[in-house]
């Protein structure tokens, strides 16, 4: 990570959890490029990336002070990545689900529609990827190999319904999530149905029938959504 993008996330994350409050000055320039051995140019760039996410005001020739949550970008990875991984976690989770749920069922509508050949076999490959996670004895590697099979099974999903707004949208929701290392969906799920579900998808996305798409899409949302925000409320008690 660029050095003024890793002290930039150090501040996101202060900002999102509470302990830097709006109207609090940010530190100057210069206390800043001391706190993390940066140059006053690269510091001046995390403050503008700040300024950029709407987390701050920058006034000239006085403070720069941290903003009221109405004004940030809530959309931007490092604060989404900051909201799901942090002690407003259990508060704030349901509004990612739910704009999740909305772009994602819009997209697998119209993967149905629009998913080509090899976008097919890639969701198929990824199937198969969820299956032999779930079946592998260390939890560990299993839970690792289960999100990094999860997130590219909806990635590609989201990709083949050709609407990059809403792609760009999910992929960062479900990518902050695996960062912060939400598990999508229980061992016993993945072991009894999981993977079964996303085949249940594909085959709805093969024969092209939108509406069945939607129907599994969210049933496996449904399924999900309760473990998510029962991790969101451990992460916020322990931040």
């Amino acid at each position: 990570m660029r050095l003024h993008r890793a002290a930039m996330a150090e501040f996101v994350e202060e900002i999102v959890s509470g302990r830097l409050r709006p109207g609090d000055a940010l530190p100057t320039e210069v206390a800043v490029a001391e706190r993390f051995g940066i140059s006053r140019g690269v510091a001046r760039e995390c403050v503008r990336g700040l300024e950029e996410r709407g987390l701050v005001s920058v006034r000239h020739g006085s403070a720069t002070t941290v903003n009221t949550p109405e004004r940030w970008d809530v959309l931007d990875e490092f604060v989404i990545g900051s909201t799901v991984g942090g002690p407003s976690a259990a508060e704030r989770i349901d509004s990612y689900l739910d704009t999740r749920r909305v772009a994602e069922l819009h997209a697998t509508g119209l993967a149905a529609e629009q998913a080509t050949e090899d976008q097919l076999a890639t969701l198929e490959d990824h199937a198969s990827a969820l299956r032999d996670a779930a079946a592998m004895r260390s939890r560990r590697e299993r839970d690792r190999s289960v999100i990094e099979a999860y997130v590219a099974y909806h990635s590609t999903l989201v990709i083949a319904g050709a609407n990059a707004p809403i792609a760009s949208l999910v992929n960062r929701i479900v990518g902050a999530l695996a960062t912060a290392g939400y598990p999508f969906g229980s061992p016993s799920y993945w072991r009894s149905r999981g993977a079964s579900d996303h085949d249940t998808l594909n085959e709805a996305l093969r024969q092209g029938d939108s509406n069945a798409a939607r129907i599994a899409i969210t049933a496996h949302l449904d399924e999900v959504e309760d473990g998510l925000r029962a991790h969101a409320r451990r992460i916020a008690r322990s931040a």
